[in-house]
């Protein structure tokens, strides 16, 4: 069938020279004068027509559904990645982890040992006697003031002494905690100088940056721990593309120039427009793909949503030095006897693609229901404008 279509087209091809060849001949003085035509008029003779197999239609309304090609990066929610800190920072003293590395919730990933976990200890254990002394304390002052032994001056400073004490070993219990250490196993026989820094979560380990003996500091970022069970797809669309999009819209893409696509689907559109006049899209990824790892870059196709627009079949649309035309059909004429037929060749604005028709904006001034237009055959007519403008013998 290739074969066959390569043949008709040469056969046109052949069909068109001598037509083009008699109207660049220079007439004698008896000829009758040439027509000459406008430069966006084509003209083809019956037989060429049909060798060419051009055929006419209308332009219809059809729901098409547009393609947005963008690019973006794997990413995951923020509750799916962690940077671990030690809130006191201290001399890293053990860890075994390299990036790559899986890890579990709770794992130990290092161990720290700071001269302030003994003194927050010390100061602990030493609030927490005169606590039970305060306690004591307050206890037999409420008896001997009931008994009008004890003044109601007296008696209140013994209450302030003890919640004031009370407050401290609370509050020492939580810096306990937040360092890691248990404020329930400390005693004056358990003290310890160093704590346990454990994964907050589970996945792998994306960056290590301790080693043995390094001082970390409370802002220092120890460890990244990435948990890629759920992956995203952060979009970036430009200012003019930002309405185009909206939640539940199918996403296919790819990474590394890969041949296989995957899925994905909008869960949030961009709110805001950043200063480089884009904005940012999110997709959640459909299953679990093996090759995705977070900050991998991908090029997605949006299917964007459905609409009524003016559309003809793709291969209608001829492009023309960077530029978009159709053909539309003038009038059927004859000359020297012969029958030929003129078609326009119509600059437009060629939107979106989907199954086989693309959307067509035609120039002002023009009712796209009354006009037919070649929706068959147009690179034929195309490749006779070409190659002559004049095409009547």
């Amino acid at each position: 069938m290739k074969k066959l279509n390569i043949l008709s087209f040469t056969l046109f091809i052949l069909l068109l020279t001598p037509v083009i060849s008699c109207k660049q001949k220079a007439k004698s003085a008896e000829d009758k004068k040439v027509e000459t035509l406008a430069d966006d008029i084509v003209e083809l003779r019956d037989d060429q027509i049909k060798l060419a197999n051009i055929v006419t239609g209308s332009i219809e309304m059809r729901s098409l559904s547009g393609i947005l090609k963008v690019n973006g990066v794997v990413t995951v929610a923020p509750q799916n990645f962690a940077s671990v800190s030690a809130p006191l920072g201290g001399y890293v003293s053990k860890t075994t982890l390299m990036p790559g590395n899986p890890v579990v919730k709770g794992q130990l990933l290092a161990i720290l040992e700071n001269k302030e976990f003994i003194d927050i200890q010390q100061d602990y254990l030493e609030a927490k006697n005169k606590l039970g002394y305060a306690q004591s304390e307050m206890t037999r002052h409420t008896e001997l003031y009931k008994n009008d032994v004890y003044s109601q001056m007296n008696m209140e400073q013994v209450t302030t002494d003890y919640k004031g004490l009370m407050t401290q070993v609370k509050a020492l219990e939580q810096k306990l905690s937040l360092v890691g250490i248990d404020p329930a196993k400390v005693s004056e026989n358990n003290i310890s100088r160093s704590v346990e820094v454990l994964s907050p979560l589970s996945g792998y380990v994306k960056s290590v940056n301790v080693n043995i003996g390094k001082f970390v500091s409370p802002s220092d970022v120890m460890f990244e721990i990435v948990n890629d069970d759920k992956l995203y797809l952060e979009l970036t669309l430009f200012e003019k593309d930002a309405t185009q999009t909206a939640v539940g819209q199918k996403i296919h893409f790819t990474i590394n120039n890969e041949t296989e696509q995957h899925e994905a689907y909008v869960v949030q559109t961009g709110k805001t427009i950043n200063s480089d006049k884009t904005c940012s899209v999110y997709a959640s990824v459909n299953g679990k793909c093996k090759n995705l790892i977070p900050g991998m870059y991908v090029s997605a196709f949006v299917e964007t949503a459905s609409s009524q627009l003016a559309s003809l079949p793709t291969e209608a649309i001829v492009n023309f030095e960077d530029k978009d035309y159709i053909f539309a059909f003038v009038k059927n004429k004859t000359e020297n006897g012969k029958p030929f037929t003129e078609y326009r060749m119509l600059q437009v604005k060629k939107g979106v693609t989907d199954g086989g028709y693309s959307e067509v904006i035609l120039p002002d001034g023009i009712d796209a229901t009354k006009i037919k237009i070649v929706v068959k055959g147009a690179y034929s007519l195309l490749s006779a404008k070409k190659n002559a403008g004049e095409m009547s013998c």
